[in-house]
């Protein structure tokens, strides 16, 4: 026998023999960047750029771009930055994904170009000396379905966003880069836009030289089927439709239209715009939006919206919210939110004042002027009053903290979003400012509301330019203007604290109150008839859609503690086949009896049988009128206001 010693002396000298053997890894070439210069109050030095986009393979939804871009004497670095940090998105949005087959040339020769190894966004170009000018063309390739993106091109009507197929110098206010644009339509297509100096060769469609953030803020709506209606006041609503029969609005409909931009002059006074254009979409094909801007608005609405105006009356709000935008956020805008270009981080932490007062007065106007029915709008507030009292994520979580939401969760879905809160700055914000509202009238003995805030802080100021910032301060102080009371305090309170009650003040101020019934309000019941989504927020604590699957579930609510999550299916209850009609049946006959409900319930591969401990029945919140056949504030408030 061996000694260990020698044991150990053999497998040595094998380890030795047999090790592999690496040949030494080249070194890396340093990746070096040029720093990418912060932007400054000063203009392209190169002059004018020219952005040409081919918009006409709506087979492909591929936007091809041709961007010209002249160089000043002696320019030997550039750095060329794709938009991140858009408006209105409230995070950095860019859709640099979508950016495909780039290539620049120098005075008609092929360069060299490298993405920043940190900065994604960026793009430098190495340039020859003597460069006069640069060509930059790439493709814009737009989702062909949702599952990719939001699409923004189909058969019939595409929707351009500059920023998605351009890209602007470093270095500069993106205000002081001067670009001239033009766009090749599909033979026959017409455009709508705020952009001023519009014309047309064929299918060419060309606008007047401005700065790039204009341009940015100027979107197209553009497609086959496109009628303008005039709502006076230099405003227009320019709409496009999957077909030309949807474009038809009866002459009453279009006169509550134009009784909402009289109803917002009234509120807000001057307004920021020379002209301004909704720019709507009535499809199902081209993908959900609304988005503001200073002179017009992007709005998707349902294909029926102006045909079947009273059955789709749920769905208009999207109009007045976004007009209400070009005083509040666009010209009106927290001082975080003003960023000299689209690379710079944004501060969302005034979200409740853009956001939560431009819902407040979305619903105001929407009922003034008759583009939504009143009771649509007290049954929008009393679904989202209710829901935010039942979201368990208000104890934690402030409605302030929820301003950054659009920042790190971007509107991804989330496994409890009741729990984690999504951005409730709209909504509770909204029922912070109706309360703000009832305060200024109690204590004015209604001599004063909200109304009186909003022409002396959003009206339009003249030698102010485009854009005027604000801070928590200035909103205190214009508030004190008009009602003097401790508003540092009243603000500070129900925004920035957590915990705080259900937000049910404003409503009972205003002469209302949050109820349940075993019925859907107007508002509920429109929802359930489109989408077929059963909510059961305030029953079993969750919604399922018209297929049976848990799609959101309330935690620690009668579901949640019974082991449903989302993505469970709901095979049968209490005997029965899934339907939305047998749902209903089993909590109505559930009420006062003992035994649980009986779930069938699959979850992947397993289906289970799972007991549900709740009798309550079925509960939807409506809003009603303390004072019945008495108006009160709420009534008076969103009655129609003459100068």
């Amino acid at each position: 026998m061996k000694s260990l010693s020698a044991v150990a002396t053999l497998l040595a000298s094998l380890s030795l023999t047999t090790a592999p053997v690496f040949a030494a890894e080249p070194a890396r070439p340093e990746m070096t960047s040029p720093a990418i210069p912060d932007a400054a109050d000063t203009p392209w030095p190169g002059g004018t750029i020219q952005l040409d986009i081919d918009a006409g393979d709506t087979t492909r939804a591929a936007y091809k771009v041709t961007e010209t871009i002249p160089l000043a004497p002696g320019t030997r670095n550039l750095t060329l930055l794709f938009p991140q940090w858009l408006p209105g998105n409230h995070g950095p949005r860019g859709p640099l994904a979508e950016l495909v087959d780039l290539r620049f040339t120098v005075d008609g020769k092929p360069v060299t170009w490298r993405r920043d190894p940190v900065e994604v966004h960026a793009f430098h170009v190495d340039l020859p000396a003597g460069a006069r000018q640069l060509v930059a063309r790439f493709v814009h390739t737009s989702p062909l379905q949702p599952s990719e993106g939001r699409v923004t091109m189909t058969p019939d009507m595409l929707n351009l966003q500059w920023e998605k197929m351009s890209l602007y110098p470093a270095g500069h206010y993106v205000g002081r880069i001067r670009i001239r644009p033009s766009v090749t339509l599909p033979r026959g297509w017409t455009p709508g836009t705020s952009l001023d100096g519009q014309t047309n060769s064929a299918n060419r469609w060309s606008w007047a030289e401005t700065d790039y953030e204009e341009l940015v803020d100027s979107p197209i709506f553009a497609g086959a089927y496109f009628r303008k209606f005039d709502l006076g006041h230099d405003v227009a609503m320019e709409t496009v439709a999957d077909t030309p029969e949807l474009l038809e609005l009866a002459p009453d409909n279009l006169g509550k239209l134009r009784e909402l931009v009289d109803q917002a002059l009234v509120l807000f006074g001057k307004a920021p715009f020379d002209h301004y254009d909704f720019l709507v979409a009535l499809s199902s094909r081209i993908g959900g939006i609304g988005l503001e801007h200073l002179e017009s608005s992007e709005n998707q609405l349902e294909p029926r919206n102006f045909v079947d105006w009273k059955a789709l009356d749920w769905d208009r709000n999207v109009l007045a919210h976004e007009l209400v935008h070009s005083w509040n956020g666009k010209y009106r805008r927290p001082a975080g939110l003003w960023t000299p270009d689209y690379r710079t981080p944004m501060r969302d932490d005034l979200l409740w004042v853009y956001e939560g007062q431009t819902q407040f007065w979305g619903l105001v106007l929407a009922a003034r002027s008759g583009v939504q029915q009143k009771d649509t709008v007290l049954d929008a507030i009393a679904r989202a009053a209710a829901a935010l009292a039942a979201s368990p994520g208000r104890g934690w979580r402030s409605v302030e903290d929820t301003t950054f939401d659009p920042v790190f969760a971007a509107r991804k879905p989330k496994p409890y979003a009741s729990l984690a809160r999504g951005e409730d700055y709209y909504w509770e914000g909204a029922m912070v400012w109706l309360e703000a509202d009832q305060v200024i009238r109690q204590g004015t003995g209604g001599r004063k509301g909200l109304d009186d805030f909003a022409k002396a802080f959003f009206s339009y100021r003249d030698g102010t330019g485009p854009t005027l910032s604000y801070t928590f301060d200035d909103v205190v102080a214009t508030l004190n203007g008009v009602y003097p009371f401790d508003w540092a305090a009243f603000l500070k309170e129900r925004i920035y604290q957590p915990g705080r009650a259900a937000p049910y003040a404003g409503i009972e101020k205003a002469g209302y109150r949050v109820v349940f019934k075993d019925e859907p309000n107007s508002y509920d019941k429109a929802l359930f008839d489109k989408y077929g989504s059963l909510d059961l927020t305030h029953s079993l604590g969750m919604t399922v859609s018209k297929e049976g699957e848990v799609s959101g579930v309330i935690w620690d609510g009668p579901a949640f503690n019974a082991g449903i999550v989302t993505g469970a299916k709901i095979v049968a209850v209490d005997g029965t086949v899934w339907s939305a009609d047998a749902m209903t049946r089993a909590i109505r006959n559930a009420k006062g009896r003992k035994e649980p409900l009986q779930f069938v319930v699959q979850r992947g591969e397993k289906v289970m049988t799972v007991p549900v401990d709740y009798h309550g029945g079925m509960r939807w919140p409506w809003l009603e009128s303390a004072t019945p056949g008495k108006a009160g504030g709420l009534d008076r408030l969103l009655s129609p206001r003459r100068d």
